[in-house]
């Protein structure tokens, strides 16, 4: 054993040791706690709650276990072990009861909607939604967490809010600024414990027990990991600085195998005029709409995506815009050596202008207060949104030709008349002729709301290495490694959070400890 792998000396000593407290890393506290587990929950952050506390907070349930299998196996597209996937779809059966009992603590409201999956594959009719709609005391959105900013809608605060009283409710030893650094282990890379570095830039050496369970997502504000693995360039974060792929990396410099690094959970938005602004601020999210029910796509979208030779290449409004929007502007032109859709033109009229909010800001990340204006003037002064009186004006801030942009937008507004997308078959609900000056035009990027790749994991959320063997004592969760490997489900992550939370828990906290 050397130093760095095995110290002399432990500061301190827990049990089980989670690293990260977003959704995940609360249920295996929670779980490892009920356990008879002594646990510390480190952040990094100074607050809680990841991304997740950022969500719309629906929570995927399944009526039946085999329909949610065959679903999530298809949707992963041979990805995904059918042990890994079976176990997701165990614990969405389990999920509305798993949250019920959650939500006693805090006396909250828990409704449920129906809604089918996002894609039509076997099982899709099994799904439905779960939501914490109501928490008392706890009112609104800015005075529960003041530093965070999700859509008006949006319920995944009142989850967050949930755990946080179910975690305050344990002896639970929670640490703020306290940056995981490394694992510390054996020569035979059984996990030991944590290097830590707290606020003062102290280190620790915090012996676990049992294991570490690493709950701390994925890479979406790690720029070289992005770079590496992903073709496109640049790809905006949307929520947060924090994920920063540091437990993927602990977990490589153990001999992790990786899975889905390229698949990520995104869309397209815009960048903020000041540099220093550290995140994205995405676009609008509409409805969802099933493939085979185009004609139900009723709300409009105001806009449409030009390249930088002024000409539509996508649909803008696919079946889940929130997550798969962003795959199209993935093109590498060869012959100049540019992706010629990053940044793309993002278009629409003074019809549009007046019809809704444009922008959706969304964050976990104290300071900021950036809220986008109802009638989208403020962002017009701010430089996010140009304006143009004119069809060439506009050509001249997009720097295309005009006749090229003056076509596009003519056959746009046939498009819309004819009640047909023939190029990109967008729905003919959503399709809003762009004809009423003045016109406006904004600069957006591909953006990641959360990644779903990192460490290997079976069904027991054990870390698995290169050679298909578990590490022993250490296990990951939630968007840690995501068992979504290709098509992602809308409201999952929250769901696989839970389910793979407790169940890390459970496994870790029964473990007999190394030091007996």
């Amino acid at each position: 054993m050397n130093e760095i792998n095995a110290p002399l000396k432990f500061d301190e000593a827990f049990d089980v040791i989670v690293i990260g407290y977003g959704f995940a890393g609360a249920l295996t506290a929670i779980t490892a706690a009920d356990n008879g587990a002594k646990v510390l929950l480190a952040e990094k952050a100074e607050y809680p709650g990841g991304i997740s506390i950022c969500s719309g907070g629906a929570m995927r349930g399944a009526r039946d276990l085999d329909k949610a299998f065959s679903y999530l196996q298809a949707t992963n597209g041979g990805r995904t072990p059918d042990d890994v996937t079976r176990a997701l779809a165990k614990g969405m059966v389990k999920i509305e009861s798993e949250v019920i009992a959650l939500a006693k603590t805090s006396n909250a409201k828990v409704e449920t909607t129906q809604k089918a999956a996002n894609y039509p594959l076997p099982g899709t009719e099994t799904f439905y939604h779960t939501n914490i709609t109501h928490v008392p005391g706890y009112e609104t959105q800015e005075k529960t967490y003041p530093h965070i900013m999700a859509r008006p809608s949006a319920n995944g605060w009142r989850m967050f809010r949930v755990l946080e009283d179910n975690i305050n409710q344990r002896n639970i030893e929670i640490r703020y600024k306290f940056s995981a650094e490394r694992l510390i282990s054996t020569d035979h890379r059984q996990v030991l414990g944590v290097r830590f570095q707290g606020i003062n830039g102290a280190q620790k050496n915090i012996k676990a027990r049992c294991g570490v369970v690493l709950c701390c997502g994925g890479f979406e504000a790690n720029e070289e990991m992005k770079k590496q693995h992903w073709e496109k360039s640049p790809v905006l974060t949307a929520t947060s600085t924090m994920n920063t792929g540091d437990g993927i990396r602990m977990a490589q410099d153990l001999g992790a195998s990786l899975w889905h690094m390229w698949h990520y959970h995104g869309c397209y938005g815009f960048k903020h005029p000041d540099p220093d602004y550290p995140v994205a601020i995405r676009v609008k999210r509409l409805p969802d709409w099933f493939p085979g029910e185009e004609n139900k796509a009723d709300v409009p979208m105001c806009w449409i995506l030009v390249d930088q030779h002024g000409k539509r290449y996508m649909n803008e409004c696919t079946p889940y815009t929130q997550d798969t929007s962003h795959r199209a502007m993935e093109f590498y032109d060869t012959s100049t050596q540019t992706f010629p859709r990053i940044p793309s033109h993002f278009i629409f009229d003074e019809n549009g202008r007046e019809m809704y909010q444009i922008g959706a800001p969304t964050y976990n990340q104290p300071g900021l207060g950036f809220s986008w204006s109802e009638d989208n003037l403020q962002e017009v002064e701010m430089g996010i949104i140009k304006q143009a009186n004119s069809i060439e004006e506009l050509s001249a801030i997009t720097q295309t030709d005009h006749e090229v942009l003056r076509k596009t937008l003519n056959k746009w507004n046939g498009e819309c008349d004819a009640g047909k997308d023939g190029d990109f078959g967008r729905p003919p609900g959503t399709m809003v002729r762009i004809d009423t000056p003045p016109y406006y035009v904004g600069e957006v990027w591909p953006v990641v709301s959360n990644t779903q790749g990192g460490p290997v994991h079976n069904a027991k959320q054990q870390v698995m290495n290169v050679y298909d063997e578990a590490i022993p004592r250490l296990y990951a969760a939630g968007e840690c490694g995501s068992a979504f490997g290709f098509l992602y489900l809308s409201g999952a992550n929250l769901s696989e959070c839970l389910i793979t939370g407790k169940i890390a828990g459970q496994e870790v906290s029964s473990l007999k400890p190394w030091d007996t």
